[in-house]
Order: C-alpha cells, then structure tokens, then sequence
C-alpha cells in the first residue's frame, strides 16, 4: 500500500509541475495579458530580446538604403507604437504592454528590434502583422521599409 501511494504522489507531482509552471508566467493578479503581448523577457537585461515572439520577417538590407531613425524610424514609432510602448503611457492605456518594451529612444527600440521585426515588420519571408493592435496601423508599404530599417542595423 505504500508503494501504491508513493506512485500516485509521484503522478500528481508530476502533473502539477506544467501548472505550476504556468502560474508563474502570469502577471501578479493571475490575468494573462491580452493582444500578443508578453511579460516574461527578465529584469531587461541582455536577454531582453532573446525569445521569439513571431516569425522573422526576412527582411534584407539593400546596398542603397537610406531608411534612418531621423528619417524613417522616429516618425514609425511615433505613429505607431508610442500610444502605448512609451514610458509616458501609464495603466490601462498601455493595453497591456509590458512596462520594460518601451520605444522612445533609439536605444530601446535597439534593445527589442528582433521583437519588433517579429511583431510588425514586412520582408521576403513573412508579413506580420500583430502589431499594433489599434487603428491607425501600417501600412505594407510602411511594414517593409520597418523591416529593411532593422535589417540594416537601425541607422541612425
């Protein structure tokens, strides 16, 4: 009999350890965050933009680009993404993005490029799409020269 219950233990142990898991990816009140947004990237280390969110946009960088954060990239996310990824935009009206995916300097959006490529931007292998969640959005014109931008380092 106590073989028989330390097996079963072990099963329930077993079973609890993906919600478990699962709990503790949640934000503190147990809510999972709505429209494609994360949480789970660490204190904004180096990690920051080490997991995947999307798929890669495949976006190249031609010899002639011109596409700068002056000219190109400051005016995006000013349009685009600053509504709710900006260190000014508090509770609810951030609908949700993490408090650490913030674009309002060029070194934040350096930080999360990879993201944003994954979440936004148009190039040879995948048009995404997911961002931003509210009208205006961009657009494929827009998308493609995002993607071209980060694919050639984000000139400043």
């Amino acid at each position: 009999m106590t073989r028989s219950l330390a097996v079963v233990f072990a099963c329930c142990a077993a079973l609890a350890m993906p919600v478990m898991f699962l709990v503790s990816c949640s934000d503190d009140d147990g809510d999972e965050h709505a429209g494609g947004h994360d949480d789970d990237h660490g204190d904004g280390g180096d990690d920051h933009d080490k997991q995947d969110v999307g798929p890669p946009s495949g976006a190249k960088c031609p010899t002639n680009s011109t596409l700068t954060y002056g000219n190109f990239g400051e005016a995006f996310c000013k349009d685009y993404c600053l509504r709710c990824h900006s260190e000014n935009v508090k509770g609810a009206q951030r609908m949700n993005a993490p408090p650490d995916h913030n674009f309002d300097t060029l070194a934040e959006i350096d930080l999360l490029s990879r993201h944003i490529d994954q979440m936004a931007a148009a190039g040879d292998s995948h048009v995404n799409e997911t961002m931003p969640l509210s009208i205006p959005k961009p657009s494929l014109d827009e998308r493609k020269k995002l993607g071209e931008w980060i694919a050639c380092g984000l000139k400043e």
